[in-house]
């Protein structure tokens, strides 16, 4: 009799345990599906299709590919084509189908997204098409940085995990007071920024600059964005003092560039095989290079000469002039008015010249002179009004660059 009630309490415990078991399966079982939403719409409920835009398609073709005959596509674009310009539709980007869950090729809703920033939608799901464009919602973050320039000012902004798009936007800044071909590995620079990354995280980059220094040749050279009038939409660079950072010239013609050869009165001339007067800077850059003119003033001469080959001179004012040789291509006319930075050329190897660059020369009062021993002037100083207000809200800006460098470099 005993060996039958344990033999039944084995049964029953075994039964429970079994029970028990088989209820922990269930319920891992029953999970929650994972609510996707996307584009404003709940994605759980469609079948979802992502593609990109190849070759020879068109909204049209997608549409009948849909299973929408011609007529239906045609009174689609009608209904559209006031919102969204189907014919703007681009190789390689991305667009998704919303299908019927239950009916394989009933479309819904097409998307298309002609950049990161923004999607078209086209919602099909009523007898009248319905299209609306949406903007995708934007995080700005704030930082500041600080690094030692190791190789180009591009890769050392992509170690420190900023967008290299942002060199070419310092490169503008102190186009006026740093020579970048002469940045060397060690300068150092920090830069406060303002960057966009969308809600979902992926960055997209460098909205604003706030603040910035270089260590260019042993000094500091701060950068800090002021409106004098706060109604305009201008902008110049100051440094801490209040000084504005932006010269009557650029420093170069060309934005990266190789000086090859420099003004001299002696020079054995690659061509001539004979020693003279070098009267220009010399820039060498692929064929085809945008040459600058480096102020504003008036086209006073283009043409071509056998020793210039294509060339462009340019009037600044009473004092100042300069002339840019040897290019492939002239794209200014003579009396046009030319802002500081138009492209006005292409570079060249046209006249007396071995190889691609442009001859960048430079006249003070008729007499041509070495552009890079001159002390050039500025542009139109700040405003003394606006001095106080500018030091106000520059100094905490300061603070904060030196401070992150401080604790960067420990100086």
């Amino acid at each position: 009799m005993r060996y039958v009630t344990i033999i039944l309490l084995s049964l029953i415990l075994f039964a429970c345990n079994n029970k028990e078991e088989k209820g922990k399966t269930n319920k891992a079982e029953v999970k929650k599906e994972k609510i996707v939403v996307e584009f404003g719409f709940r994605l759980n409920d469609f079948k979802v299709i992502h593609d990109t835009i190849q070759s020879g398609d068109s909204f049209g073709k997608i549409l009948g590919e849909q299973g929408f005959d011609a007529a239906k596509v045609h009174q689609i674009n009608e209904k559209v084509k006031d919102s969204f310009d189907v014919r703007n539709i681009r190789i390689g980007k991305p667009f998704t189908l919303l299908q019927n869950k239950t009916a394989p090729n009933d479309l819904k809703v097409f998307i298309y997204q002609p950049d990161k920033m923004s999607y078209f939608v086209v919602d099909l799901r009523d007898s009248i098409p319905v299209v609306y464009k949406k903007e995708r919602p934007v995080v700005i973050k704030r930082r500041t940085i600080a690094a030692a320039i190791d190789g180009s000012v591009s890769s050392t902004l992509s170690r420190a995990g900023v967008s290299p798009a942002l060199a070419p936007e310092l490169s503008k800044i102190y186009a006026w007071s740093i020579d970048f071909f002469k940045i060397q590995k060690g300068d150092k620079f920090a830069v406060t920024i303002n960057e966009k990354y969308l809600e979902g995280g992926e960055y997209l980059g460098v909205e604003s600059v706030e603040a910035s220094y270089f260590e260019y040749k042993g000094k500091k050279i701060y950068a800090f964005p002021f409106k004098q009038d706060e109604n305009s939409k201008r902008v110049d660079y100051y440094d801490e003092e209040g000084k504005v950072l932006k010269n009557m010239f650029l420093k170069a013609p060309l934005k990266f560039v190789n000086i090859t050869s420099r003004f001299t009165r002696s020079r054995f001339h690659p061509v001539q095989l004979r020693w003279k007067a070098h009267n220009g800077t010399d820039y060498a850059a692929a064929t085809g290079t945008p040459i600058m003119t480096t102020a504003s003033g008036t086209v006073e001469q283009t043409g071509y000469t056998a020793g210039n080959g294509n060339f462009v001179k340019v009037k600044h004012n009473s004092t100042y002039s300069t002339q840019y040789l040897h290019m492939s291509k002239i794209l200014v006319r003579r009396g046009q008015h030319v802002q500081q930075g138009q492209v006005i050329g292409k570079v060249g190897s046209t006249g007396l010249a071995t190889g691609p660059h442009v001859c960048y020369r430079f006249w003070k009062n008729g007499v041509q002179v070495d552009p890079l021993r001159q002390k050039l002037p500025n542009s139109e100083p700040m405003n003394p009004k606006y001095k106080a207000r500018f030091m106000a809200e520059s100094a905490p800006l300061k603070k904060e660059l030196d401070s992150v460098s401080f604790a960067k470099f420990g100086e």
